[in-house]
């Protein structure tokens, strides 16, 4: 009986929550339930989900289906004080193309008190809760689903899987002209990788000498580079750069992190043979001598080939690759965990170099977050710090995502830090 301001989760609200809960679950799993299943023609079953849902300032639920076995109808009711779509928190729905996979939002619905919204879960019914953007309402709703008999689901969609590349024919000289000195003495290196073999993880900052630093922070802000949206929206939003539109100083950065120096040097950072010429320890020795080598050199050049069949003694070895990208991260830009990513999980070592964010704070979002795959375990957060370069050793078992970025990120005086860079490069021994 009260008003909308008696439903924002308070002390002195919780019992008057619990007491509307229960009404609301009665009402809407009797013969609601039996009118909503005469609408659809299927038989509901009579389980019982319902939970409450508290969003505040920049919260968010992002691109999802719903699908689980058994749900068929999800609701949501909303208990909101006036709520405006510049208020975000709004239910957007989104289109699908021919692979079943969401394209862009079709519609989406603002939040109106005591307003009950239905929509029936399937293969394509990708929604998501948008950020909310007001910072003095809370937006609280009541949600659940009505279980049955399932819909019939295609097979699902499966990515094509990301080109891997060996290394580019550079030599050492690309490396003294971009790299921090320090990074190239060796007995420093051996630091580095006793560190790295401790953790599997470490970030070496002033990672480039500081004029190529600031020229190609400077390069990523040009207008004239092409930045493509990258989704789809259930597993990431964010820019990436066109490679051939990129200026020149740019693209050199991006041949470094590709040449056949910087395996070497990775390899000497962290005792992984990303290079013929990386140590190998006893236990790679001996299971040489007893296994022969799977599968073929793929593309690299004649010469690195030829030298690694002589150094060991003319069996072909498999060749390092990697992938690659530079990405642009803004407000609403975010990678998310996936049922395909953990299947496809692999031994690598992912690289993030970031660029343009002197003044961005942890608060903001965009930070790399690794999980243990299937647990709600944190491992590890990588944080952007300009010129500072993340080095992470995963397995098949740890996932990554990237926080969402979030409004705060917009609020901030500096035009110059509403957004940042970075080359995120994955190495495969």
């Amino acid at each position: 009986d009260g008003g909308v301001d008696d439903f924002c989760i308070t002390s002195e609200s919780k019992l008057t929550l619990e007491i509307l809960t229960l009404k609301v679950r009665a009402a809407l799993f009797g013969r609601f339930r039996s009118w909503l299943g005469d609408v659809l023609g299927v038989e509901l079953e009579p389980t019982v989900d319902i939970s409450c849902a508290k969003y505040e300032y920049t919260d968010v639920l992002l691109c999802h289906d719903d699908e689980l076995e058994g749900r068929r109808v999800a609701f949501i009711l909303y208990l909101v004080p006036p709520w405006q779509s510049s208020d975000g928190g709004t239910l957007d729905l989104y289109s699908t193309d021919s692979n079943f996979q969401p394209e862009s939002i079709a519609k989406s619905l603002v939040p109106s008190w005591n307003t009950l919204v239905l929509f029936e879960v399937s293969p394509v019914s990708f929604h998501q809760v948008s950020e909310v953007l007001s910072q003095d309402k809370c937006r609280l709703s009541l949600s659940g689903w009505f279980h049955g008999p399932s819909l019939e689901r295609p097979p699902r969609f499966k990515e094509p899987s990301i080109l891997k590349h060996p290394h580019l024919p550079r030599d050492e000289t690309v490396l003294f002209e971009w790299i921090n000195p320090l990074y190239l003495d060796i007995s420093y290196q051996e630091q580095i990788q006793t560190e790295f073999e401790d953790s599997s993880e470490i970030q070496l900052k002033d990672f480039l000498k500081e004029e190529k630093f600031r020229e190609v922070s400077e390069a990523l802000r040009q207008t004239h580079i092409q930045w493509m949206k990258t989704g789809p929206p259930n597993k990431r939003c964010y820019e990436s750069a066109s490679l051939d539109s990129l200026p020149e100083c740019v693209n050199t950065c991006w041949e470094l992190l590709r040449s056949e120096a910087f395996f070497l040097l990775l390899s000497n950072f962290t005792g992984l043979h990303l290079h013929y010429l990386c140590p190998k320890d006893e236990e790679d020795e001996e299971t040489e001598k007893d296994n022969k080598e799977e599968g073929e050199v793929a593309g690299t050049s004649a010469e690195s080939s030829s030298r690694a069949e002589a150094d060991n003694g003319g069996k072909k070895i498999s060749t390092p690759v990697c992938c690659g990208e530079v990405r642009r991260w803004s407000h609403g830009s975010y990678t998310l965990l996936h049922d395909a990513e953990a299947a496809q999980a692999e031994y690598a070592l992912d690289l993030i170099l970031p660029f343009g964010c002197t003044d961005w704070e942890k608060e903001f979002g965009g930070f790399t977050y690794y999980v243990a795959n299937e647990e709600d375990e944190e491992l590890l957060t990588v944080h952007p710090e300009d010129n500072s370069l993340a080095l992470v050793y995963r397995d098949k078992e740890t996932l990554k995502f990237v926080k969402h970025v979030n409004h705060k990120s917009t609020q901030v005086d500096s035009s110059t830090c509403n957004e940042f860079y970075d080359f995120s490069f994955v190495y495969y021994e």
